[in-house]
């Protein structure tokens, strides 16, 4: 009997090990600069959201394996149960919240419209009118492109490359999409190439996604305000952004 018990009590422990030895599986975009990118000399993906996740890894005790994949599949992903954690730059949204959980907000964006540099004809949305528009699957510029933009065609694309490859091959007449991302090519490959038109649209806030009842989701937000509290939010921050957290 006494041998019975034990290993029933060693079965128990071996359980509660595995089980908290499982590694997370986090999905992030694979092209969402300065939030997540392959870095080309390590071949790893980096960026502000993979270094946040990471900080944040530690503070709550997790393992966890990146995958970086395509921005529309992350949210059918959360809610198959086949990714734990979503962080890509992901708006919450309503429509979003009713299948996913999320995290509190992390970043505050909006959406920009980028032109070639020398186009005089665009300068706000509402001269899209009967004009192509480049921008990404699955994502809130693709709503306000459709429903604000009054263009001629909204073309969609899986990734931010392929999006700013068709403005600059002359396929699309303006690009919609996330301020820090329009920002950042502006500044490094699209510089002296595109320009930035019109005000700032739709002020949003970036969440990080779980599956719905998830746990995971008051250990991250206690996790974030740590982070915040002590400083470490604010030095990322500055690294990825150059500017104090708004």
């Amino acid at each position: 009997m006494k041998r019975i018990l034990l290993f029933a009590v060693l079965a128990l422990a071996l359980c509660a090990t595995a089980a908290s030895a499982k590694k997370l599986i986090v999905a992030t975009d694979t092209n969402f600069p300065p939030f997540e990118f392959k870095d080309p000399e390590t071949g790893k993906h980096t960026g502000f959201d993979v270094e946040l996740w990471d900080a944040i890894a530690k503070e709550i005790g997790a393992e966890y394996d990146l995958q970086p994949m395509d921005f529309n599949g992350i949210i059918p992903g959360l809610q198959s149960g086949q990714i734990d954690v979503g962080i890509a730059g992901m708006t919450i949204k309503p429509e979003r919240a009713e299948v996913v959980d999320f995290s509190d907000p992390y970043y505050n964006a909006g959406l920009l419209i980028l032109v070639k540099a020398d186009n005089a004809e665009i300068t706000d949305v509402k001269s899209l009118a009967g004009k192509i528009v480049a921008t990404k699957l699955g994502t809130t510029s693709e709503d306000f492109a459709k429903k604000e933009a009054g263009a001629k065609e909204v073309k969609l694309f899986p990734n931010n490359d392929a999006m700013f490859m068709e403005l600059m091959a002359g396929g699309a007449d303006a690009v919609i999409f996330d301020s820090p991302v329009i920002s950042e090519f502006v500044r490094t490959v699209g510089k002296e190439q595109t320009k930035i038109v019109g005000p700032l649209y739709m002020g949003q806030s970036y969440g990080i996604g779980f599956p719905k009842g998830s746990d995971l989701v008051a250990k991250v937000n206690e996790a974030l305000k740590k982070l915040k509290d002590s400083g470490a939010y604010r030095e990322l921050y500055i690294k990825w952004f150059g500017t104090e957290p708004k």
